[in-house]
């Protein structure tokens, strides 16, 4: 298997809160969503990735390599949009990519002025001038325009706006075309995910709840709404996490076959999306 970035049994300790021996893999050419709450170990793993934190044990290889030996290499060809700015906010994008630039051996500047006419930014214009959204294609603009082979982003949509998140989607699914790229995807926004990751990795309390492809994963859960007249202990034990009123119930599961063999007709079985899924398995059997 062709995997361009693998992290295996990595873990992190920190006073208050440990990142627990997590593993998951990404192919080359798909789309990896990474989600989970806040506090739930998402930034810590993307910040062990590139090497900004020292993990306590575990290994992360990116190209096939060790993330830490062949550092330099490796970012050469990663491309990063973070959800905040980092750019000099007086310089004009002209100025900031003439900086950026010069630290990628593979820089090309015929590509970058593509992506310039392509997201219709303007390279005169100062980066304080930019509106979030703008800043974001600017930031894609700079990863497409070294040959990123992965391109890893925290919250990129976050306080965007439907129609420019909607437009930052499309980039995002043209880049995937070319089946030598990938993208790690972290965000809270999980029905950007819906739309383009290919698999959804979930991170709760340091713990990886699963790393599948999103279609397994919206195939085999399910929201099960019934009466409280029905819910009885094992019935409750069927549910990732349950929602009581004074009426009703609903519940995640991902053993809806049995369900509905032995409750045919006294529950309502619906489609989970990924915010179910998150939602109900973060808050639990406890969940009202």
């Amino acid at each position: 298997m062709d995997y361009i970035l693998e992290v295996e049994d990595l873990r992190k300790e920190f006073k208050e809160f440990t990142l627990k021996d997590i593993s998951f893999n990404l192919e080359r050419g798909y789309i990896m969503g990474f989600i989970g709450p806040n506090g739930s170990g998402k930034s810590t793993t993307i910040k062990l990735i590139m090497n900004l934190l020292k993990k306590n044990s575990g290994e992360i290889r990116v190209f096939g390599k060790d993330h830490i030996e062949y550092e330099k290499q490796i970012k050469d060809r990663i491309g990063f949009v973070y959800d905040e700015n980092y750019y000099y906010e007086d310089l004009s994008i002209d100025q900031m990519k003439k900086i950026v630039a010069s630290f990628y051996s593979r820089w090309d500047d015929h590509k970058f002025n593509y992506y310039m006419k392509q997201f219709d930014l303007n390279p005169k214009a100062k980066i304080k001038t930019l509106s979030k959204g703008m800043k974001m294609k600017f930031s894609l603009a700079i990863a497409l325009s070294h040959n990123a082979e992965l391109i890893i982003m925290d919250e990129p949509t976050s306080g965007l706006d439907p129609i420019f998140r909607r437009e930052i989607l499309d980039i995002l699914y043209d880049i995937i075309q070319d089946e030598n790229k990938s993208i790690f995807f972290s965000t809270h926004i999980t029905t950007d995910l819906e739309k383009i990751a290919d698999y959804i990795t979930f991170i709760d309390d340091g713990e990886i709840v699963f790393s599948e492809a999103k279609d397994t994963i919206l195939e085999n859960y399910a929201i099960v709404k019934g009466g409280t007249d029905i819910l009885d202990r094992d019935l409750r034990d069927e549910f990732i996490g349950i929602r009581e009123t004074s009426v009703g119930f609903e519940g995640l599961s991902n053993n809806v076959d049995d369900i509905s063999e032995r409750l045919d007709g006294q529950v309502l079985i619906e489609r989970a999306s990924l915010e179910d899924i998150m939602v109900y398995s973060v808050r639990g059997r406890g969940y009202a």
